[in-house]
């Protein structure tokens, strides 16, 4: 039997490999100063820091601890020995990690829901069930597949196996003309025209359900045609850019002259690109997650999903040039859709012109799109109803516990007719 090829993710891997060796490096040359001792303190700690020896105390330390410099109660050779031994460990467990997930033997059998429509690379999805129709919208950054990532964890059929008529829009591999697409061109030459072939299948406006960026996007289209919209959920749909902090947006700002070079040069924001984007939001949550996947039995369910997820997250899928820009420049930059400045098709996409119903289901452990971010958006829609879910981004569709506590709540909702 011929073994399947080794995967090459985590993406970018040289990233990921940089930051474990980078963060072990700089915990030993934070300790080493050039004589090669610990670094003494040259802070009474009993006079700065009085709640610090009380519970010195109260853990029965002598308070003695916290006063001179530390190689007075550390043996620095030890010490240091212990360190490069745990660092060791750590960086090992790091690649037994990932060498199991590209070696692991998993791989996504679910068949591709078939195509009823296509566009340019974009593509109609359809899970046939007996109900209303609806779309959904997913991020043109990643697959589509997440919305339909397993047989136990599909929102596509789920929904369709509930009472909707579900159809997903795969927005495919951007042909070398659409790598020069703008958002009015995804949204009024993609978007808009999917849901025209969707009412005149159905006799009717439909159901609209964007997830992440695919929510931004489908508000934009209820704007602009809210003649094909009857309703209307959003799940991690973000609005306002600046919600974090004012030092997230500082480096914002610092990184977009490069980022946009890099995107020049490029033609377009790569994959790899994007997936270092993410990393820097919790640049130590690749080097936790695979030391944790090292320690799973790898024919154990758990690890399967690892797999599965793992395996979406590096099948990306490069960004249009002029797209990446306008979320730098105008999204993260100057905030425009929160500002009541952010034009499609010339058009202000203002949420108060939205009449649709609206659902907004917001995960509040969300580290990609801030809870915040996304509130804004349904706030600014008349009658909005806003429901908080324990999930993170990518969590609240594909958690093992999705389906019940996202899944079915967001299709009641969609199912209703008042």
């Amino acid at each position: 039997m011929t073994p399947l090829p080794l995967r090459t993710g985590p993406r970018p891997l040289p990233l990921h490999m940089a930051l474990e060796g980078w963060i072990l490096s700089s915990s030993l040359a934070g300790l080493m100063p050039s004589n090669g001792a610990l670094p003494p303190s040259n802070q009474n700690p009993r006079e700065k820091h009085p709640a610090l020896l009380v519970a010195a105390e109260a853990a029965g330390l002598s308070p003695d601890l916290l006063t001179g410099p530390w190689q007075d109660h550390l043996d620095p050779v030890r010490f240091l020995e212990s360190l490069t031994r745990q660092s060791t460990e750590r960086m090992g467990s790091f690649v037994a990690g990932v060498r199991a997930y590209q070696s692991h033997p998993h791989r996504r059998a679910l068949a591709p829901l078939p195509e009823v429509w296509k566009r340019g690379a974009a593509t109609l999805r359809h899970a046939k069930g007996d109900g209303p129709a609806v779309l959904f919208v997913p991020s043109l950054i990643n697959r589509a597949y997440i919305l339909d990532l397993a047989a136990d964890r599909s929102l596509m059929r789920a929904s369709a196996a509930q009472g909707l008529d579900a159809f997903l829009l795969d927005w495919g591999d951007p042909t070398a003309a659409e790598l020069a697409f703008t958002v009015t061109d995804y949204v009024e030459g993609v978007l808009i025209p999917a849901m025209e072939d969707l009412a005149a299948r159905t006799g009717g406006p439909v159901r609209l359900a964007g997830y992440c960026m695919g929510g931004t996007l489908a508000a934009a289209a209820a704007v602009l045609r809210p003649d094909l919209v009857s309703r209307m959920a959003l799940l991690a749909a973000p609005w306002d850019f600046h919600t974090e902090s004012e030092a997230a947006r500082a480096l914002m700002r610092a990184m977009s002259a490069p980022l946009t070079m890099m995107i020049d040069a490029e033609g377009s924001a790569s994959v790899d690109l994007l997936q270092a984007l993410f990393a820097s939001l919790d640049p130590t949550l690749t080097g936790r997650k695979f030391r944790g996947f090292a320690n799973l039995d790898q024919h154990a369910e758990e690890a399967r999903r690892f797999v599965e997820l793992e395996d979406w997250l590096n099948e990306g899928v490069p960004l249009a040039a002029p797209v990446m820009k306008e979320v730098l420049e105008g999204w993260y930059g100057r905030n425009d859709p929160a500002g009541n400045l952010w034009r499609v098709a010339d058009t202000v996409i203002d949420p108060a012109r939205i009449t649709s119903p609206t659902l907004a289901l917001i995960p509040s452990q969300d580290r990609i799109v801030p809870p915040q971010s996304a509130r804004a958006l349904a706030t600014a829609i008349p009658g909005a109803i806003t429901r908080d879910v324990p999930f993170g981004h990518i969590g609240m569709v594909a958690g093992g516990s999705a389906p019940r506590r996202v899944y079915g709540p967001l299709i009641e909702w969609l199912r209703a007719t008042s």
